[in-house]
């Protein structure tokens, strides 16, 4: 309203139009509240005034409304996989298995429901992506004095909610600090090369082993499924000289690789030379034996016919021996008692035997193939025939 308004200072219009007595609120307020119980109030001139109808019916149907919704309060529900804990006035009561539950309202029971199916995952050395390295955690000593920048990943379950709920205060911090100080144990007692190469199965089946032993003694609820190292790697100040290092190794490898291989290839090869070798003098061994005494057998038997027929064997003898002698030789014996100077020399035949001295040379003096002159064949026969051989005594 302004101030210039004519009206204003009425007493009506001030009755009106202005704020509400607050006494006179009160009164009214208590009025009512008094024909809801049943009680009697006065007017504003100190007369009884008469209650509202129905105020009890109304107040008895609040009330039971009221406690229906705190019952209902107390059902939940536990899903497949989670498990409830009733706590009543702060202390465990019960754990209960999944499927519609109640339990006392609140202020009397509350209910936690954990979930102990859920794979939960603790990275240590790394949060989210390996290349977010957490150093004061990634990096361990081995028992060779070198340092090593290891992360790896700890999955886990919950077998018991009510020591993961109360006996830790916070169960993933510890699960983590346990996983670190389980690694740290395992790696400090391996070389460097063990825990990098061949070894990192094995150590991670060992770190698994540690910490489920670990967590069990501070009674913490949970089971270790799975320890996964991400990475496993010098530091990277080192990393250069580390590669280094790796590549020689690989070289030495590969040197002592083509060694055995070459190894392999050459030794079968000599054994089975020295195999053969050993066979053939064995049986060159036997060959001589077997010659021996064949030779030795015939000239038992020679002796034999000697003594029968002396003359007659000399002569035999003496017959092989030349021919034998002959055979292999290239030179020509010529008989001059003939008087007759003309002889065919069969030059072919000759550089034959030359080229082949140790086979057995043919006759040289065979007919040739063009008609010669026959006299000089009949003489050469005459003068072999008639050539005077010297008897031996």
């Amino acid at each position: 309203m302004a101030w210039n308004d004519p009206q204003w200072g009425n007493k009506d219009n001030r009755k009106n139009s202005g704020p509400p007595d607050l006494d006179e609120i009160w009164k009214r307020a208590n009025e009512r509240l008094n024909g809801l119980f049943g009680g009697k109030g006065g007017n504003g001139d100190g007369s009884p005034s008469r209650g509202l109808p129905g105020g009890g019916n109304l107040v008895g149907l609040l009330i039971g409304a009221l406690v229906l919704v705190w019952v209902a309060s107390g059902f939940y529900i536990v899903n497949t996989g989670e498990r409830g804990v009733v706590l009543r006035f702060g202390k465990y009561v019960e754990t209960t298995e999944p499927g519609p539950r109640w339990h006392l309202p609140w202020p009397i029971e509350s209910r936690e429901v954990v979930n102990v199916d859920q794979v939960r995952t603790v990275e240590i050395g790394y949060r989210t992506n390996v290349k977010s390295k957490v150093l004061h955690e990634s990096l361990m000593l081995t028992d060779d004095e070198n340092i090593i920048d290891l992360q790896f990943a700890v999955q886990y379950i919950l077998k018991d909610p009510v020591e993961f709920l109360f006996v830790n205060r916070v169960p993933e911090d510890t699960v983590l600090q346990v996983a670190e100080t389980a690694m740290r144990e395992i790696v400090g007692k391996n070389k460097m090369n063990f825990v990098l190469y061949e070894g990192r199965a094995d150590i991670a089946a060992r770190a698994k082993v540690l910490m489920q032993r670990i967590l069990d003694r501070y009674n913490t609820g949970i089971s270790i499924s799975q320890v996964t190292l991400q990475n496993i790697q010098p530091p990277e100040q080192v990393q250069a000289a580390f590669d280094d290092a790796v590549k020689a190794g690989q070289d030495r490898e590969r040197l002592k690789n083509e060694a055995e291989a070459y190894f392999n290839d050459i030794v079968p090869r000599a054994r089975g030379v020295a195999s053969r070798l050993q066979a053939e003098a064995e049986g060159y061994k036997l060959s001589v034996i077997a010659n021996a005494e064949g030779d030795a057998s015939r000239f038992s038997q020679i002796l034999t016919e000697y003594q029968k027929a002396p003359q007659v064997t000399r002569q035999r003898l003496y017959l092989d021996t030349m021919q034998t002698v002959m055979n292999n030789t290239s030179k020509i014996l010529v008989d001059q008692k003939g008087g007759n100077s003309l002889l065919y020399l069969p030059l072919d035949k000759l550089q034959q035997i030359v080229n082949q001295p140790y086979s057995a040379a043919p006759d040289p003096l065979t007919q040739p193939s063009s008609a010669a002159p026959g006299t000089v064949d009949t003489r050469s026969r005459d003068a072999f025939r008639n050539r005077d051989r010297e008897e031996r005594p």
